[in-house]
This record gives structure tokens, sequence and C-alpha cells, in this order.
């Protein structure tokens, strides 16, 4: 075994460890996107280049996996929800909430399913957290619609509709930016109180746990890359 192999990082790994730790990490993105988060282990232990043993190794579950690949996309939403709390203008906040996490998904295909999956091994801890952020959510929604910006007739469940058609535009066309530039747009738009000209239906029954993200190779088109 080489010196290289021998050294460890402040984490405890190894720095073989480490590398397949990441291997795993940026193939499981890789097949999240392309299968869904549903996907085989053993096929995330293929495209990364390690054993099946290796890979439960790191991540004993699949909900570990699953958390570790979208750690950084799970932390700038958390982020972006407390910053638009914080904003004075509550619009102003919901917006770029709204933009930002329209902008993960299109960066990383297999988040949204990450983002709205309840992990059966989640700690006490991390239910509470997900709670929170429900309720901050809740209390940005309401805060615009008081503020006059956001329409009064929004509901929860239309950001949840707005995620999901979102996604189905970048699932259709990965590369194309400017779809989806031009799509959150129009949809902000039609958030706004002044848009509100007529009633509009019943709002959905769904939620943002409940909405049906993960991928599904078999039913994709395939876009020409932009």
């Amino acid at each position: 075994m080489g010196e290289s192999s021998r050294i460890t990082s402040r984490d405890g790994l190894r720095a073989d460890a480490r590398r397949n730790r990441e291997r795993i990490l940026v193939a499981a993105r890789a097949v999240f996107a392309e299968h869904g988060i549903d996907a085989p282990m053993a096929t995330v232990a293929r495209w990364a280049g390690v054993g099946v043993a290796t890979l439960y190794r790191h991540f004993p579950t699949r909900d570990a996996l699953v958390r570790a690949a979208f750690a950084r996309q799970t932390e700038i939403c958390g982020r972006a929800l407390a910053e638009a709390l914080a904003d004075p203008d509550p619009w102003r906040g919901f917006q770029r909430l709204v933009e930002t996490v329209c902008e993960l998904q299109r960066e990383e295909r297999g988040f949204p399913a990450a983002f709205v999956t309840v992990f059966p091994d989640s700690t006490a801890e991390q239910a509470r957290v997900r709670e929170q952020a429900e309720r901050d959510l809740l209390t940005l929604i309401r805060r615009a619609q008081a503020a006059g910006a956001l329409r009064a007739d929004f509901h929860p469940s239309d950001l949840g509709v707005a995620l999901l058609s979102h996604c189905g535009l970048v699932t259709a066309l990965p590369h194309d930016r400017a779809a989806s530039r031009r799509l959150v747009a129009f949809l902000l738009q039609s958030f706004r109180a002044e848009a509100a000209h007529q009633a509009l239906p019943p709002p959905s029954t769904l939620s943002l746990r409940s909405l049906p993200l993960a991928a599904d190779d078999s039913r994709r088109p395939r876009a020409s890359r932009a």
C-alpha cells in the first residue's frame, strides 16, 4: 500500500477511502439524474468503479447516500429560505427562493426527488428541521400576501405544482437554460397579486412531500444539446 493511501484527513478517512467516497457521490448524482433516487445501489457502485461492499461501508443505507449526494443543494435551499424570511421585502424573498430552487433543479436533475422525499430513517432532528422549513415557507407566503404582492388565492400546493412543471421542462430540455429561466419568470409573474383578474379553480391536494419527481428514463424524451 502506498504512503498516500495511509494518510488520513480531518474526517478520519484515508486518502484512498476519501477518493472512493467522492467517486460514489459523483456517480450517485449521475445515476439518480438518469434513473431516479430508487435506482439500484449496485448501479451506483458500478458507475463509481467500486464494489458494492465499499459503497455500503461509506453509506449503509440508500437514504444516507441520497442525503450525502445532495447535501450541498439541501444546504443552499435552507440558506435561501432563511434569507427570504430575513428580507424586508417578502415578495423579493419569495422570488429569490423560487429562483434558487429551480436553478438547483436544473443543475442537478436528481435533486428534486431528494428535495421532497421523507426518508424512512430520518432522525427526529431531521424531521424537526423539515417541519420547521415547511412552517417558515408558509410564513413567507403569508407575509408576501399581507404585503399585497403575492395573490391572495395562492396556496402552498401551487408552489409544488410550479416545481413539478419546471422539473418536467428540465427533464425534457436539460441543457436549455433559457427555457428554464423563461418558465420560472412566467410562473412568478402569474403569482403576483396584480395578475389575479379572476378566481382560480380549487388548489391541488399536492404537497411538497408527495410530488412525483423521481426520474423515469423510459419515458424521458431525448433533447438535443442547445
